[in-house]
Order: structure tokens, then C-alpha cells, then sequence
């Protein structure tokens, strides 16, 4: 079952991982939901990877216990900084493989990126152990420092929020998400079109206004589902990667679709030096392939079904109900009409 009051902030003891947690309650505060905070270690990577708090000798499950709780009470203080209920909880495993699974029961993982190290790029460096890429859920990824080594600052509101798009599956989910995300912050929506080799796109050009045309086709639907969002629509000639990188340096928030394995995956899950996650600015929000499908899956209609028919039925009498009703719960029945006692 899927947990959508709550969401997950993963957290390592690194101050990146701290920086993502008041982040996930800055956003939980605003949207009403809870926090729940998981530190997720394993013995024989734990002393060299997983925590930043201490080094204990490896395999030595009390002293990991000890720092796991230590780092999530660092962690919960954050939260209740901001007001937030937060709850905290210790998984013993892989994290990367952890958290792919909890992505099963949550709508939105948090997660934080220091650059080098910690859980981001435990995540993000190799196609094995992708977050992004194997999730069932959105992620976060929240930036600590920019590429010259400053710590970001973030925002207590979102007030422009950027989506790169493609005609894929996820692309459109991204551009969805994004919509309905800067709608409940009551932000400015910029969506933005990468072409990278296409010719003539001057401003005045047949080639812009027969691309704009199309863009302006698929954007429709949102200004219809979300009237009072200002929506811009940009197409820049360029790559997705540079864009939304440039992108990210005045907005709050980035999102982008990951299509697991290709396209947008060499942005999302390739070199640190290059991956749009490593040079972002601010949070990036990734919605990955296997979360498009999950949902395509739940929204089957009825009538895709087989063995399935829907049929129109009369309203039961007062009488059948309240035989029913008496049936299943006798003790209701007697409190309606004391006088059968």
C-alpha cells in the first residue's frame, strides 16, 4: 500500500543528507504530510561508505546501530525545528537496494548530493544501483555545494519551478508533476524544450514556430487543468544537460524525466563531472520510467480488463439495508432501537 501522507528523506550523517531533510520538511510542512527518516546501512561497506559520524570497526553491528540512531536524532531535530512529525526508522542492507524497494510504498524520496560521496552518489554512479533509474517513486535530489564548492542555499517557498520535456512517457509524467507541484506552491512554470541539432530556430523562423506549435499542443492540457498557473514555454538550442543546468541556477526546483536506460539516463546516472544532478544548483526532481509504468498499471480501465463488466444495479430498500445491517453487526442494531432489548 502506498503511504501518500508521508515522505521518505534518506539521511547518511553527511551534512548533505542533513540538507535534504530540512528540505523534505520544508515541503511536508507546506503540503500537510509527514516525514518518516531512514538511515539504511550495511556492515561490510559500513565503515568505509555509508556514514560520515564515525569510522567503527567493521562489522561491529551495536557501534552501526549506535551511529544509525545518533544520525537519525540529528535528523528528526531538523524536522521538529520546522514543525514537521517526523518518525524514524533503521533498515539493515544495501541502501541503494532499500530504498528501490521502500520506493514501492512512498510517492516521493528525498535524498541529498555533496558531489563527492554519500548517498547521491551511491545512488547515481553506476547504472547498477540507481536510484533514479530503478525507483517505483519520484526522487529529490538536493544539492549541497555548486561545482566551486559553496553551499547552496534553499528556499523556505518555491516560487519557479523548471521542467525539461521530450515526447516520451516520462517526459509528459515530468511536465504533469511539475504542473501540479508548482500549482500547490503557487509558482511560475517554466517548460523548457532542448533541441540540440536542429537548425533555423531563430525567433522569427518557420522551423521555431512549427515546433512552438506542437509545444504549444502538449502544454495545452495543463493551462486547462491548472487555470490560475502561470505557464512559460522556452525552447532553447541546446542540450537537455546544459539547459536544465542553466535552468537550475534561478529556479527552485528542476524537473526531469528518466527513462531508466538511455536518453535522459546519461543525464541522470552518468559521470558525477557531467551529470545534470552533479552540477544542478538547486533540487532536482527525477521521475523515473518505472514510476510512469506503475502508474499506467493502476490507471487500467475497466474495460482492459478481462472478466470485467460493469452493470447498473437499483438502490436496495431500507428494509434489505437494515437487515444487512443487523446482520453484521448486531450490537449496531441494538443501539439503534433500544426498545428491542
Amino acid at each position: 500500500m502506498i503511504n501518500d501522507k508521508a515522505i521518505l528523506v534518506g539521511v547518511d550523517g553527511s551534512h548533505a543528507s542533513y540538507k535534504a531533510t530540512w528540505w523534505a520538511a520544508n515541503y511536508a510542512k507546506h503540503a500537510g504530510l509527514t516525514l518518516q527518516i531512514v538511515c539504511a546501512y550495511s556492515l561490510p561497506s559500513y565503515a568505509a561508505v555509508s556514514f560520515d559520524a564515525t569510522y567503527t570497526a567493521m562489522g561491529d553491528d551495536n557501534a552501526a546501530h549506535s551511529d544509525a540512531q545518533e544520525i537519525l536524532s540529528k535528523a528528526k531535530a531538523i524536522a521538529d525545528e520546522q514543525g514537521v512529525e517526523a518518525s524514524t526508522l533503521i533498515v539493515t542492507g544495501d541502501p541503494a537496494s532499500v530504498f528501490v524497494e521502500l520506493s514501492r510504498n512512498y510517492n516521493l524520496i528525498v535524498i541529498g548530493n555533496r558531489g563527492k560521496g554519500g548517498l547521491a552518489e551511491r545512488f547515481l554512479g553506476t547504472t547498477s544501483s540507481s536510484l533514479p533509474a530503478y525507483a517505483y517513486c519520484p526522487i529529490v535530489v538536493v544539492p549541497y555545494t555548486n561545482d566551486e564548492g559553496e553551499v547552496m542555499h534553499l528556499n523556505n517557498r518555491i516560487t519557479k519551478v523548471a521542467v525539461g520535456i521530450d515526447e516520451s512517457k516520462w517526459g509528459i509524467k515530468a511536465m504533469e508533476i511539475s504542473a501540479a507541484f508548482a500549482n500547490t506552491w503557487g509558482a511560475e512554470l517554466d517548460v523548457i524544450l532542448a533541441l540540440p541539432n536542429v537548425k533555423g530556430l531563430g525567433d522569427d523562423s518557420d522551423v521555431m514556430a512549427a515546433y512552438m506549435e506542437d509545444f504549444t499542443t502538449v502544454v495545452g492540457p495543463l493551462q486547462k487543468s491548472y487555470p490560475d498557473l502561470t505557464i512559460n514555454k522556452t525552447i532553447v538550442s541546446d542540450t537537455a544537460i546544459n539547459a536544465l543546468t542553466k535552468a537550475s541556477k534561478d529556479h527552485d526546483v528542476v524537473v526531469v524525466g528518466s527513462r531508466g536506460r538511455g536518453g535522459f539516463t546519461g543525464l541522470i546516472v552518468g559521470s558525477t563531472s557531467q551529470g545534470l544532478i552533479q552540477h544542478a544548483v538547486s533540487p532536482v526532481y527525477v521521475v523515473p520510467r518505472k514510476y510512469v509504468e506503475a502508474e499506467e498499471s493502476r490507471a487500467k480501465k475497466l474495460e482492459d480488463i478481462s472478466g470485467v463488466k460493469q452493470v447498473e444495479v437499483h438502490t436496495a430498500t431500507h428494509e434489505q439495508t437494515s437487515s444487512i445491517e443487523s446482520t453484521i453487526d448486531p450490537q449496531r442494531e441494538a443501539s439503534s432501537h433500544p426498545e428491542t432489548r
